[in-house]
């Protein structure tokens, strides 16, 4: 592998050297099949207008995304040129030599890391984590969130009902606490003829989603993966107390505030629950925000934003998720995707991309003057990326994640033993994957 990578960086170089001289290419980007990505064919019209290459994109649902592009990158497969891969796969991408270490062709190239917003370098560009080796450029930036029904907020007889019973204005939650008096506020209530629930929350069992939700929670109430001052020493910082807490919080939002069938939903089921007017309040993924704005019935101002809330003792973070553009390097056309990175990399385009419905990371655009005021979400955006939390990034992180599914549904949606038991077992498991490693 590490041939591999001394012929991309050589190729990184020669490209610094080339630029505007190469040969037209049709260059391939593979990613997951959602709306941004739409959204990035639209825009990359301009590369191909300045370029010269054409665009070809292969995009694959995100419940088999992680499946089909792990094993193209493992087998050495040529199709994909340029890969959006999901912030987790960085470690085993750079140690494995999947893509090009992106450093030179940064500096030759001026493209600064401190350019873009500190938690997407970290989370989608860095390997090993805190250390200045690049593998991607910042694509798209995203975390978890909550949207709420900002029309029923408003309603002058639930504002009065829920000061009554609760001492306080029926407003977007500020902690964990709040948010379940809310969703037990509305659970199973009537608006205008039709039964609602409080909250729609991730308890997808298959690939992610369940833990994306609860890690949303715990970090929260205190979850660490590790003890600060010795990697992968686990023992009382994913099981601590303050973890058990925030798991049983979990079941009991889960228990006592969802809609019926809600025991296998991720992104789209958020999103459908939402838009039929099911649920209060949605957890789910930045992304879904420009989608409501344009809705025809949750659009129009009837949708609010809010930052994940505190926990109970003040510690606030989020989930993050969002992606990294990275040049492949089984791929014979690193020149022209490597292009393809630079013109990404513009202030010009980055800005397009926001208004197109992507989350751009370059911090020209997040931190401008008009940009809270640019969509109604923006500011709930960048509040939430100041506080994010990414799960493990570690090359082993598809089995560490099967063993956190496991656990967290047998135990929030099956209701099988207890939060105890579930973090207990969770670091039983994640003891022996680390141990085949060689890491303990």
């Amino acid at each position: 592998m590490k041939s591999r990578l001394l012929m991309a960086g050589a190729s990184a170089l020669l490209m610094c050297g080339l630029a505007g001289n190469a040969k037209a290419e049709n260059l391939t980007l593979c990613w997951a099949s959602w709306d941004p990505a739409n959204a990035l064919v639209e825009l990359s019209k301009d590369f191909e207008k300045s370029s010269g290459h054409k665009m070809s994109f292969e995009f694959v649902p995100w419940p088999n995304f992680a499946d089909r592009m792990l094993n193209e990158l493992n087998s050495g497969g040529k199709l994909c040129d340029l890969m959006i891969g999901d912030s987790q796969w960085i470690g085993g991408a750079a140690e494995n030599g999947h893509y090009v270490k992106l450093n030179d062709f940064f500096d030759a190239n001026g493209i600064k890391m401190s350019d873009f917003i500190d938690a997407t370098v970290t989370g989608y560009s860095e390997w090993p984590k805190g250390t200045p080796n690049y593998w991607a450029l910042p694509a798209f930036g995203d975390v978890v969130g909550w949207t709420y029904r900002k029309d029923w907020f408003a309603r002058p007889e639930l504002r009065a009902e829920y000061k009554a019973k609760y001492g306080r204005e029926l407003e977007a939650p500020q902690t964990f606490a709040e948010l379940k008096d809310i969703a037990t506020f509305f659970q199973g209530r009537e608006i205008d003829g039709t039964k609602v629930y409080g909250a729609s929350i991730y308890t997808e069992r298959g690939s992610e989603g369940i833990t994306m939700g609860v890690m949303d929670v715990l970090y929260s109430f205190g979850f660490l993966y590790q003890n600060p001052d010795k990697p992968y020493d686990m023992e009382g910082f994913v099981n601590s107390k303050g973890s058990v807490a925030g798991l049983e919080y979990y079941k009991s939002l889960y228990d006592c505030c969802t809609p019926p069938g809600s025991s296998n939903g991720y992104m789209s089921e958020g999103i459908d629950a939402f838009k039929s007017g099911q649920v209060a309040m949605q957890m789910n993924f930045a992304f879904t925000w420009p989608g409501f704005e344009s809705d025809a019935n949750v659009g129009k101002g009837k949708t609010g934003y809010f930052v994940n809330p505190k926990g109970p003792d003040g510690k606030q973070f989020a989930q993050l998720g969002g992606q990294g553009i990275s040049v492949v390097s089984y791929s014979e056309k690193k020149d022209a995707a490597l292009e393809y990175i630079k013109w990404f990399a513009q202030p010009d385009v980055q800005a397009k991309w926001w208004t197109m419905g992507g989350f751009s990371c370059l911090k020209a655009v997040t931190l401008a003057p008009d940009f809270p005021k640019s969509q109604p979400y923006a500011q709930a955006f960048l509040d939430s990326m100041a506080v994010v939390k990414d799960f493990w990034a570690d090359p082993s992180y598809a089995t560490l994640l099967q063993d956190a599914q496991k656990r967290f549904h047998d135990y929030v949606v099956a209701g099988n033993g207890t939060a105890q038991e579930a973090l207990d077992g969770l670091v039983r498991d994640w003891t022996q994957t680390f141990e085949d490693d060689g890491k303990l």
